[in-house]
């Protein structure tokens, strides 16, 4: 993303069904590594739980192709792991205005200190209202356990959770290409703000 470097702090991506938030500039953590140029390498890892139609982990797999970062599932990584990277996605598919029960008692059982910088996503069926934001308790219970949470990003995706299965689902061809490439713009403001600050 080839920015000036006010805009790259403050980037925000609106691109489709996608949407992002931006919270502010990415700062590398004093434990990152060097790339083969000898540039430092932002280490990031996406947590992620996709249950239902492999919809969350597509969208994972595109942010994390961006990040160059594994994606795993909540029970694939020892919590101790997460203090080694500089950034830290976690994301779950929404079912009745939550994350999955999985990835909130994943974050639930982190024990409280300072960490380094993070990210939310979600699928869902619905996008996010205003006043009743499904990304907010999960920002909260992450700054509760000392990350600060530098972005969010939702896009709609199929759907057959509880009454939406009697019709067959909602939202069949989702996440779709637009969906997809607004979560590699969003994986790129990320990256594009970490470099700014390295």
């Amino acid at each position: 993303m080839d920015l000036p470097a006010a805009e790259r702090i403050t980037v925000t991506a609106r691109l489709g069904a996608g949407r992002a938030r931006s919270r502010g500039p990415i700062r590398r953590a004093p434990h990152s590594t060097r790339d083969a140029k000898g540039d430092i390498a932002m280490k990031a890892i996406i947590v992620c739980t996709s249950v239902s139609h492999g919809n969350t982990k597509r969208v994972a797999d595109v942010i994390g192709e961006v990040l160059e970062a594994r994606v795993v599932g909540p029970d694939e990584v020892d919590a101790a792991e997460l203090a080694n990277y500089d950034l830290v996605g976690f994301g779950s598919g929404i079912f009745l205005g939550s994350f999955h029960a999985q990835l909130r008692e994943f974050v639930r059982a982190l024990p409280g200190e300072r960490r380094g910088k993070a990210f939310v996503f979600a699928t869902s069926g619905f996008p996010e209202v205003r006043f009743q934001r499904f990304s907010r308790p999960l920002v909260r219970l992450l700054e509760q356990k000392g990350f600060e949470v530098v972005d969010t990003f939702s896009c709609r995706a199929f759907d057959t959770y509880l009454p939406f299965k009697l019709v067959g689902g909602i939202r069949k061809e989702r996440p779709d290409a637009t969906d997809l490439e607004a979560a590699r713009r969003f994986a790129e403001g990320l990256r594009a703000r970490v470099d700014a600050t390295s």
